[in-house]
């Protein structure tokens, strides 16, 4: 990255305990030396008078989990705040409409966060074809070898069907990562058509014609519920269902009464609640994979993200166009 740098003034906004997971002392270091920050320093609060003078001074924020709304009230206490670089996936959670009458620009990293959830979900279509929550739970019931041939006939990958909905950054790292297996792939998107590595389709045919559909579009008022009871009904017989976007996209109560009948296989690491109430049969049914919200970066995941926005942070005190922006116009259909 060329040009010429000076050292902005950038506050950490974000959790305290996300901002310690998140830099490392790599990480740390290389914040100083393309910026004056305290990296000690995590706001929550922007209307906290201890962070004032700071805030005050800040031309850049370097956000993540925890940051509260940039509100218009809270701008106005950071006259000189001329951009945001958001160190994880969406920034729907805090960059409002303020922002872009401010003229702020915006950047994430979501495709370092796609990585993770590609990764996920590629273990999780893996795994689905082999029924290995299933095989495992009859393994450990009856603690003798299983005539394999067949009880199992009907398993394997070789030959299956996958339907990615949605070519977002995340959808399309899922088509990149399944080339290499002797699967087809499927892809429904509305917004995007001829994803290498995939055949377009429409969303019933698609639902239709796979052994496996994984979600990876983005939370929005036209997708809400978009996997309702007759889309789910439309599945195959046996068919899994793998949700690593957002559990909004489904209805829980029609997919809880397919996944009771024993008709359909879940992986499920987001849910409508994101936490489902002790009570429901989602947490003890045999063919349900129930993970809390763990697809996206975490542990030594939080390092790539880390490094990934100090890049886009370098790019923009060297006065060079950000590589993942975030504008108002796209941010509408974003996850």
């Amino acid at each position: 990255m060329g040009g010429t740098r000076r050292r902005p003034g950038v506050v950490l906004a974000m959790a305290p305990d996300v901002r310690d997971a998140l830099l490392d002392e790599t990480a740390r270091a290389r914040l100083l030396t393309l910026a004056d920050a305290e990296p000690a320093l995590a706001v929550t609060d922007f209307a906290d008078p201890a962070h004032a003078e700071r805030l005050a001074a800040a031309e850049a924020l370097l956000t993540c989990w925890g940051c509260p709304p940039l509100t218009a009230e809270a701008l106005e206490r950071m006259p000189r705040l001329r951009t945001v670089v958001h160190a994880a996936g969406s920034v729907k959670g805090h960059v409002t409409d303020a922002c872009w009458e401010r003229g702020l620009t915006v950047c994430c990293v979501a495709s370092a966060n796609a990585v993770a959830v590609a990764e996920f979900t590629l273990a999780a279509i893996l795994f689905s074809g082999k029924r290995v929550i299933a095989t495992a739970a009859a393994y450990r019931e009856h603690r003798a070898a299983p005539d394999t041939l067949r009880a199992f006939a009907g398993l394997g990958n070789h030959g299956r069907t996958v339907g990615v909905v949605g070519a977002s950054r995340i959808g399309r790292k899922v088509i990149e990562l399944l080339r290499p297996f002797d699967l087809r792939v499927l892809v429904y998107d509305p917004y995007v058509t001829g994803v290498p590595g995939a055949e377009s389709v429409g969303l019933a045919e698609l639902v239709r014609r796979s052994d496996v559909v994984t979600l990876h579009a983005p939370q929005l008022p036209s997708t809400r519920g978009m996997f309702g009871r007759e889309l789910l009904a439309a599945m195959r017989d046996g068919a899994t269902l793998v949700n690593t976007a957002r559990g909004s996209l489904v209805d829980t109560g029609a997919l809880t009464e397919e996944l009771v009948s024993g008709r359909l296989h879940a992986v499920l690491d987001h849910t409508e609640p994101e936490v489902l109430p002790a009570g429901s049969p989602l947490y003890d049914l045999p063919n349900v994979l129930l993970t809390p919200h763990v697809a996206g970066s975490l542990g030594t995941e939080l390092s790539r993200l880390a490094y990934a926005a100090l890049d886009e942070l370098e790019r923009w005190t060297a006065g060079e166009p950000y590589a993942e922006p975030v504008t108002a116009d796209r941010l509408g259909t974003m996850a």
